[in-house]
């Protein structure tokens, strides 16, 4: 892991998704600016009622989902790796006229940049696959989190992450065995995007996920299970209803999204 530079490799990288995703179908950036919500149905759940919450974002993309949250109300920071995504956000939010804080910084490096707490921390969908170290996530989560604070995560499912991209084969460990460098054509909003990209991820089981988040004083307060995607975002999918997806041939046998909250103690 240490030999491997995977910040630049990885801030290169989304850097050079962020104009295909602002053009694209699968991010509708037309629908949102006249006001559609970019949240789905499983973190709105869990979030509940936001008004007046302070709510940290991490590795917000270029801000939709923090946008979305600042239109309920809360007073939102954004956080993310890219650059080029911070600026799309800000300016986003700037045209909108929608009020939020966007910052550029690696996560684990977030707790010498900022310098406040909240009440809610929330990440969601293809987050901490970007991450080599989930007992320091979980602590960068801790630290900011007031006392009783909840956090919010919503990922999909480490089942997923075990198939090659036409889920014919296993070909990764479900358990994070160390870095995975690949190339990629294209993103999954628009495969026919002409993109080049390589890429470091970890696969991370929800044992160390959970073990992460006990370590550091948050106690689990829900978890549940999807055997679907709300985002069609994966190869051979087929749609079952409304902004719901499986993979066509393995049906509803597959987790595809788990969802949890944690409460740090008082």
């Amino acid at each position: 892991m240490d030999q491997i530079p995977y910040l630049d490799i990885n801030r290169k990288s989304w850097n050079n998704r962020v104009e295909t995703h602002v053009q694209s179908a699968f991010y509708n950036v037309d629908g949102f600016k006249r006001g559609a919500s970019s949240l789905n149905e499983i973190e709105l759940a869990l979030l509940g009622d936001v008004t007046d919450k302070n709510i940290l974002h991490l590795q917000c993309h270029f801000g939709q989902d923090s946008l979305s949250l600042a239109r309920l109300g809360a007073c939102v920071t954004g956080v993310d790796l890219s650059d080029k995504a911070i600026d799309e956000a800000i300016d986003l939010a700037r045209e909108i006229q929608v009020s939020a804080e966007f910052i550029c910084c690696d996560i684990y490096e977030l707790p010498k940049n900022l310098h406040q707490t909240y009440d809610i921390v929330f990440t969601s969908y293809g987050t901490i696959g970007w991450l080599p170290d989930i007992h320091q996530w979980a602590s960068v989560i801790a630290h900011f989190l007031k006392p009783g604070g909840k956090f919010v995560f919503v990922e999909f499912h480490p089942a997923v992450w075990m198939f090659d991209d036409n889920f014919h084969e296993i070909s990764y460990n479900y358990f994070n065995t160390g870095p995975i460098v690949e190339q990629e054509d294209g993103t999954y909003a628009d495969r026919n995007a002409p993109l080049q990209q390589s890429y470091v991820m970890w696969n991370h089981s929800i044992g160390e996920v959970l073990s992460g988040l006990l370590a550091n004083q948050l106690r689990l307060t829900a978890f549940q299970e999807f055997d679907y995607s709300p985002y069609n975002c994966f190869k051979h999918t087929v749609k079952v209803a409304k902004d719901k997806y499986r993979i066509a041939h393995l049906d509803n046998k597959l987790p595809m999204v788990y969802a949890l909250t944690a409460e740090k103690a008082t």
